[in-house]
């Protein structure tokens, strides 16, 4: 008879990636941006194994399959490699995930209880014991099948031989190939053998097979001979033998004798380029059969995420007993649902998390959400709901309208918490919970900011004193010591001699005059901006003398202490956008000037690194919930006079990632429109990138009665009647300031959705009277919140306005060009937001213009320091000033966090570093 037809694996593996190839782009074209994602765990470092490895990740780069190669060393435990298939278990990019065999490993691991813990649904090798059950059974169409017996599969339908009825002889047993095969061949009607090296006669048994897959792992152990004529053989063997031929010594064969099997056999495939080829694409079709499996269960960018039902009392209780009416969902358990993995939670506790910057990372891809601002009209003393608004339209987003949002807050100071205006978790039925959580200890971040800063203010005075006392020779030895007796520089001390212009990295190589200037900062005391902080109201800390032990030998000097969050360091955390971001701009704070007027920074005190240590996990967002559970992120509180007043760009970051295209992010900017959401808009997303798609302007009656000419509003107080009683004159006036703010977010080219936080004091013909002239004064929307009082359901209105203007085109841009001179960005700030008719500079304003411009920072952007309770700098000027003169008595530089921060008018020092919002003067 004829030879065998050689059945090519190349060839029909071809054919079959680039059918697979085709079936990807369709995935993509339905679902931009998505791709089938692979992953493969490797244990140790076994030739063979990174040899498949290799092979499976060519074919997927070229199918277009996403795929993720993850090595163990052979060292690794069986507990690691069970948290690593956790890991890839919860990842929804991960469609299908093997774990290649044999593990290769020093330590006793269980490979069925690893192969086993791979999640079924993704286990694209067939091996887990609930897909090898289903196929048992024969339910082909509820599992997936080993790779190597599916291609051999495939291989004979080529052949065009019917199947069915004919008598099949499978030569090895093992999980891999053998039982699978046997399960397949009979579910497709044959009638099967299973044989092994142990089978006595079997030769005969071989001899009457139709249908022969051989997978012993013996080279060559099926003999020419026993092969029925006209049989079909399916050869899996690849084993290595001595070949003095071959430059290598050794050549591949099978586990039949190909030569000989070849004359008697219709069909047989070769060894290497039959079966092998075919592993690979069947191992790339179960991926993309399992990313098709996803895409029909699963709606791409929506959370699979349930809400708490509230239980809604009238009267209102108290802010404490709605919060602790709920029960909240564990955080965990939150996490999950939000498609955050568990390798990127760090729990502290039930109710609290922090959420890992490789989330970041591993979302690039990902498309953003919508970016929604929450900002204010110039507000009373008693704040106009800003917060409160932030959260009720998250839950009205979320819980009422099933779209995935979060809400990104920032985290409140205990110094306020403790005074008259309380804490920041909103209120009523829309808080952030636990409340006493938020508002107290959190997870430490403002604690580590407080470490970090005093750091910094203790290495300060040390090196005064040093300097001070000690000779060049004595700092030398001091900051680069001999060990084992060997000097050396440590990056931070090379990066202060490039500064000092000396290119040089042996120590002992400086001259006396180079070592002087890199052992003397000089620093000048009088320059000093650097102060000491705690985060609780203490006046009697706002000025002290410090240095008045005896061990300090007379070195004193007036100081003070700030509340922390007032310190440049949270300013940073909050606009940096990961560790080493973080780093330089910690590293770049300055923190005096030299008597020669040079600028003194933290790295050259040589503190950025232990700065750094300290703020390492206060650079991770904290993940907290809504009553009706929706997620919020709470990360960083830097004040919004002195710094920008807004949460971080990193929890921005994550959460525009998190909640997908179609999703919202809403995040609330610190006092009224021409504060917060100018610095909103001018630093953040200046340093963010980001663009945002809708300003939320809050009004309430209250307050715009005020600026209508009503009585002094003043917290714990009771308020006047003019604001119980209707008065929709007095309210008319009061709206000039609504209309002024909507004029001012409307200058950065974003849409306006006013939000009309409803008090039971008001009228419907106030609400309305409001609703109207908001949007006569350009508002795409004007609606009324009653979200205090009834949670996400008061919202809704809002949650559709903001939604219809999110569709909206935005023609985002920003104020000012950086470049300008700093007094030209000051004055156009003055001008177009403030209404202001000029700016008028101290002598000491005008002279820190010339010194920053001259030490490079005067292409900072502006963070303009000025009360919140006017858009002037005279707080008792109401609704909408015009004619006057911004007076600017000093300018100060937060060279780290990134901005220039003018004083504005005669606010004290202590309100702007200490009490600001407080209530306790």
């Amino acid at each position: 008879m004829a030879p065998a037809q050689v059945i090519c694996g190349k060839a029909a593996s071809a054919q079959i990636r680039e059918r697979l190839k085709t079936q990807v782009a369709q995935m993509k074209e339905r679902v931009p941006g998505f791709r089938p994602g692979l992953a493969i765990l490797q244990v140790g470092d076994r030739d063979d194994s990174n040899i498949y490895i290799s092979m499976k990740l060519k074919a997927a780069a070229e199918i277009g399959i996403n795929a993720n190669h993850i090595k163990l060393p052979n060292t690794a435990t069986e507990a690691e490699v069970l948290r690593c298939i956790t890991v890839l278990n919860e990842d929804p990019a991960v469609h299908g995930f093997i774990v290649q065999l044999p593990i290769d490993t020093d330590k006793p691991i269980n490979t069925n209880k690893v192969t086993n813990a791979v999640a079924p649904e993704k286990d694209v090798d067939g091996l887990t014991s609930i897909n090898a059950g289903k196929l048992s059974r024969g339910d082909l169409r509820d599992c997936f099948i080993p790779c190597t017996p599916k291609g051999c599969m495939e291989l004979i339908r080529q052949t065009g031989i019917q199947i069915a009825g004919k008598k099949a002889v499978v030569v090895g047993r093992s999980k891999i190939v053998g039982a699978p095969m046997h399960d397949l061949l009979l579910w497709s009607h044959a009638t099967v053998t299973t044989c092994h090296t142990k089978t006595t006669a079997l030769a005969e048994e071989v001899s009457k097979a139709d249908i022969l897959v051989v997978a012993a792992g013996k080279p060559e152990m099926v003999k020419g001979e026993w092969i029925k004529p006209g049989a079909v053989v399916i050869d899996c063997g690849i084993n290595y033998i001595p070949d003095s031929t071959k430059p290598n010594g050794k050549t591949v064969v099978g586990d039949v004798a190909y030569s000989a099997a070849k004359e008697r056999a219709s069909y047989i495939t070769p060894v290497p380029g039959g079966v092998g080829p075919m592993t690979v694409a069947m191992l790339m079709q179960s991926t993309v059969e399992s990313a098709q499996r996803f895409l029909e269960q699963f709606q791409p960018g929506k959370w699979s995420i349930q809400y708490n039902q509230l239980s809604l009392r009238t009267p209102v209780p108290s802010d404490i007993e709605v919060s602790r009416s709920c029960v909240p969902k564990r955080i965990g358990h939150l996490a999950r649902e939000v498609g955050l993995l568990s390798e990127e939670v760090e729990l502290y506790g039930q109710t609290k998390a922090k959420v890992l910057l490789s989330t970041l990372k591993r979302l690039k891809d990902q498309p953003d959400g919508k970016y929604v601002v929450v900002t204010g009209i110039t507000p009373t003393p008693l704040g106009e709901g800003k917060s409160t608004t932030t959260i009720g339209l998250a839950q009205a987003l979320g819980a009422h309208l099933k779209l995935n949002v979060f809400a990104c807050v920032r985290q409140p100071s205990q110094g306020p918490t403790f005074g008259i205006k309380g804490g920041a978790a909103g209120g009523g039925y829309s808080q952030v919970i636990p409340m006493e959580e938020f508002n107290l200890h959190l997870t430490g971040d403002i604690h580590a900011i407080t470490a970090a800063n005093n750091l910094v203010a203790a290495a300060i005075d040390a090196r005064m004193f040093h300097e001070q006392t000690q000779s060049d020779q004595a700092l030398y030895t001091r900051l680069v010591p001999s060990i084992s007796g060997v000097r050396k520089f440590s990056d931070i001390q090379i990066r202060r001699l490039q500064k000092l212009g000396i290119e040089k990295t042996d120590p002992g190589t400086l001259t006396d005059e180079e070592r002087k200037k890199f052992v003397r900062l000089d620093i000048d005391p009088a320059t000093i901006t650097w102060q000491r902080v705690m985060d609780t109201n203490d006046r009697f800390l706002r000025k002290i003398t410090i240095g008045q032990s005896p061990t300090e030998k007379g070195f004193t000097r007036t100081a003070q202490f700030d509340i922390t969050v007032a310190s440049e360091i949270m300013a940073v955390l909050a606009l940096t956008d990961g560790l080493g971001d973080m780093r330089r701009r910690l590293g770049k704070m300055v923190v005096a000037s030299s008597k020669n007027g040079e600028p003194v920074t933290t790295d050259d005190l040589g503190v950025t690194g232990a700065l750094a240590v300290l703020m390492k996990d206060a650079v991770k967002p904290n993940l907290m919930q809504t009553l009706e559970g929706t997620p919020v992120f709470v990360h960083a509180g830097p004040f919004a006079n002195i710094a920008h007043g807004n949460s971080s760009v990193l929890a921005d970051k994550i959460a525009l990632k998190l909640v997908g295209q179609e999703g919202f992010v809403v995040t609330e900017a610190g006092f009224g429109a021409d504060i917060g959401m100018e610095k909103f808009f001018n630093i953040k997303c200046r340093y963010s990138g980001l663009r945002p798609h809708v300003v939320v302007l809050v009004a309430t009656v209250r307050a715009l009665k005020m600026h209508g000419g009503g009585p002094t509003v003043t917290a714990g107080v009771p308020l006047p009647k003019e604001y119980i009683e209707e008065n929709l004159q007095l309210l008319k006036t009061g709206c000039s300031n609504l209309g002024k703010q909507i004029q001012n977010a409307r200058t950065f080219g974003t849409p306006v959705v006013v939000a009309v936080n409803a008090f039971k004091s008001d009228t419907e013909a106030e609400l309305q009277l409001v609703i109207q002239l908001a949007k006569e004064a350009g508002a795409y929307d004007a609606v009324k919140c009653t979200h205090w009082a009834e949670g996400g359901k008061g919202a809704v209105a809002l949650a559709q306005a903001v939604q219809r203007a999110s569709q909206e085109p935005s023609n985002f841009k920003f104020l000012y060009n950086v470049e300008l001179p700093v007094v030209e960005k000051i004055r156009i700030i003055a001008q177009q937001i403030y209404g202001a008719e000029d700016i008028e500079l101290s002598p000491e304003a005008e002279q820190k213009v010339v010194v920053y411009t001259k030490q490079g920072f005067g292409n900072l952007p502006i963070c303009m320091a000025k009360t919140h309770l006017s858009l002037s700098h005279d707080p008792e000027k109401k609704g909408v000033p015009t004619g006057f003169i911004l007076p600017i008595r000093d300018i100060r530089a937060s060279v780290g966090a990134g901005f220039l921060y003018p004083l504005v008018g005669t606010l004290p020092e202590d309100y702007l570093m200490s009490n600001a919002n407080s209530g306790i003067p």
